[in-house]
C-alpha cells in the first residue's frame, strides 16, 4: 500500500459555517514517513475547541492530540523530525515553546516558528504541525 490515512473527515463537519467540502485526514503515512495536520487547541473526536484564551492550553491540547495521532500511525513522539509553529502573537512565543520543550524532552527536531496574521478560526491562538517516522525496527 502507498499510503494510509488516519482519522479521515470532510470539512463541511469540521467547519459547518462556512461553504466548505475537503475530504481530508488528521494523519497520511506513506513510506514510513507520518505526516500530520497542523493540531490546535481543539478535542478530535467533539471537534470543541479547548483553551479558549489560554495559549498554553491549546498548546497542551494540540501536543496530546500530536502524541494520539503519531500512536495511531505507528509513529511516537521520539520519532518527530520536523516541528513548524504558528502563533498569531509573537509574545506567545515563550509560553508555546515552554510547553512544547515539555513534550519533547530530549527529542532534538528541526523547529521553524512562524506568526501569523490568523489561523482558520478565531479562537486559535496556536497550530503545530509535525512530521515524524516509523522506525523500521520497533
Amino acid at each position: 500500500m502507498a499510503h494510509r490515512r488516519i482519522r479521515p473527515f470532510n470539512t463541511r463537519d469540521t467547519y459547518p459555517e462556512q461553504k466548505l467540502d475537503n475530504d481530508l485526514c488528521q494523519a497520511v503515512v506513506a513510506n514510513g514517513i507520518v505526516f500530520l495536520r497542523g493540531q490546535i487547541g481543539q478535542d478530535l473526536d467533539s471537534r470543541e475547541s479547548v483553551g479558549i484564551g489560554d495559549v498554553e492550553a491549546q498548546t497542551e491540547k494540540a501536543m496530546a492530540n500530536i502524541a494520539m495521532l503519531l500512536e495511531e500511525s505507528g509513529s511516537e513522539l521520539a520519532h518527530i523530525c520536523k516541528i513548524v509553529v504558528y502563533l498569531v502573537d509573537p509574545r506567545y512565543r515563550e509560553a508555546v515553546y515552554r510547553v512544547i520543550g515539555r513534550w519533547l524532552k530530549g527529542v532534538f527536531p528541526v523547529s521553524t516558528g512562524v506568526v501569523v496574521s490568523a489561523l482558520a478560526r478565531p479562537e486559535w491562538l496556536v497550530e503545530v504541525d509535525v512530521t515524524a517516522v516509523i522506525p523500521e525496527e520497533r
